[in-house]
């Protein structure tokens, strides 16, 4: 995650996300499991320790998020109770970026306090249980860390520098054969898939576009989640894409498939 916290510290908006087919270590690698700590709070922890070292001359104003994208609704993590059909999704006329609508933002003073918040954020997700892996996220967890900067320039008037990283733990690709999914959990891999390829089309529009192809429309709306990736993916930002591959040669179709999207 160095490469992520290098960008925040220049004012990129950046995001990380890990992608592959259920089963393939995405959540481990992105949050951990006991002891072994995955990027999310390697990454956190070093943003702390690097304000530490920082000079005094500069304020910095941390600000921690954490919502599942389940079946195109957005639960907020860090709330017990959200409501039915979950929260709205706006776009912010002047800016243009979407944005959930009464999400709590936390406000963190140390790494102890995210570790605390994502726990709390991760005894609410939903999981459940498939043939191929009996903690199956079946959501899109999105984590957003506001950073800002504020320092005052030679005039003495105080300028901020702000940036969001957005680390993604997204849902397991998945055949509906592999899992032996039927009922609710058919539907909710037909809407993780239907998401997936809705990013998919998305970066590759805007790989035609930094090839320089014109007329290319990116197209962010067609899920929740890309809305919400927007300010991540295109313009002052820096994407990683973590590509999780299973070992085993009955998912030959899926880690090609997994490949191809890397």
């Amino acid at each position: 995650g160095q490469g992520v916290l290098d960008n925040a510290f220049e004012g990129y908006n950046c995001s990380l996300f890990a992608y592959g087919q259920t089963g393939a270590g995405k959540s481990y690698s992105m949050i951990g499991y006991g002891k072994n700590k995955g990027i999310v709070p390697i990454t956190c922890d070093e943003l702390f320790k690097s304000i530490g070292r920082a000079s005094g001359e500069v304020k910095y104003e941390v600000t921690f998020s954490m919502l599942e994208i389940y079946n195109e609704q957005v639960r907020d993590l860090l709330q017990k109770n959200n409501p039915k059909g979950g929260l709205t999704v706006r776009q912010n006329p002047k800016l243009g970026l979407f944005y959930v609508e009464k999400l709590k933002k936390v406000a963190v003073e140390s790494y102890e306090e995210i570790e605390r918040r994502s726990e709390e954020g991760t005894a609410n997700r939903t999981v459940a249980s498939t043939q191929m892996n009996a903690t199956s996220s079946r959501a899109h967890t999105v984590i957003t860390i506001t950073f800002d900067q504020i320092s005052k320039n030679d005039a003495g008037e105080e300028t901020k520098k702000s940036s969001s990283i957005n680390l993604v733990d997204l849902a397991g690709s998945e055949r509906a054969e592999s899992t032996g999914a039927t009922g609710d959990r058919l539907k909710e891999g037909a809407n993780i898939n239907k998401s997936l390829s809705a990013l998919g089309n998305v970066i590759s529009a805007l790989a035609d576009l930094s090839m320089g192809k014109k007329k290319v429309v990116v197209p962010y709306r067609d899920s929740v989640l890309t809305k919400l990736l927007m300010n991540a993916l295109g313009g002052n930002s820096k994407t990683i894409m973590i590509a999780a591959l299973s070992p085993a040669d009955i998912n030959y179709d899926e880690t090609l498939g997994t490949l191809r999207y890397a």
